[in-house]
């Protein structure tokens, strides 16, 4: 209304046609329609002469009629392809996105995978180097060294705690010290007693070592160098 003295003789629905541009750009294609449609009434209405008035059908109604819908429908309709075009972007920007996100997901599984298989390499090579001294390897998941565990079943060994599998020092080894280390046992330096050739236990200085495979996290004791 404050407008009208200025534009309203020219382009009495400029403020509806910006008025559908900006409910277009918000809320869609539908409701600028409806802005729209209401608008061509209400410019008719106030702001074309005769105003106030629907009984009088002349010349500004028809430029009015015309020039106004068409003006507005190019307006929504080039903000609608923008919106949809817009859209479109976010949606193949999103996909990448998680497509990004898998990769990355799939290359840490591959390089902790890898790195699973590389210590299990290192652990049979450990193991098979240092055969003569191995005393036992512990298991620090349940199941994890169940193999073991069937064969204890059926042999003349005793019951071992926390899942230990013996080696070929073990034996050797006194039991008070297996059932100490196999409660607390951790990677680093141990002193055990270990029998000599004579039958006396002497006190022995042995190497922990933890290995983690694809199997789960062991510990490996052996007799040091």
């Amino acid at each position: 209304m404050l407008l009208h003295p200025l534009i309203g003789p020219f382009l009495p629905g400029t403020a509806f046609c910006i008025a559908a541009s900006l409910v277009e750009y918000f809320f869609g294609l539908a409701p600028a329609l409806a802005v729209m449609v209401l608008g061509l009434g209400i410019a008719d209405y106030l702001f074309v002469p005769p105003y106030a008035a629907i009984t009088t059908f002349n010349q500004a109604d028809v430029v009015l009629l015309i020039s106004y819908p068409l003006v507005t429908l190019l307006v929504i309709i080039l903000i609608e392809r923008l919106r949809r075009s817009q859209f479109r972007a976010e949606l193949i920007a999103s996909v990448a996105q998680s497509r990004y996100e898998m990769l990355l997901r799939h290359d840490n599984e591959r390089m902790l995978a890898r790195r699973a298989v590389d210590e299990t390499h290192r652990l049979l090579r450990h193991l098979s180097h240092h055969h003569r001294t191995f005393i036992f390897i512990q298991a620090l998941e349940r199941d994890a060294l169940q193999p073991a565990d069937d064969l204890k079943q059926h042999s003349v060994l005793p019951r071992l705690p926390n899942e230990i599998a013996p080696g070929p020092r073990f034996a050797d080894v006194d039991p008070d010290d297996i059932q100490r280390l196999g409660k607390a046992l951790r990677a680093g330096t141990h002193r055990v007693r270990l029998k000599t050739g004579d039958g006396a236990a002497k006190l022995t200085e042995c190497v922990c070592e933890r290995f983690t495979t694809h199997a789960g996290d062991f510990l490996v004791l052996r007799i040091g160098a």
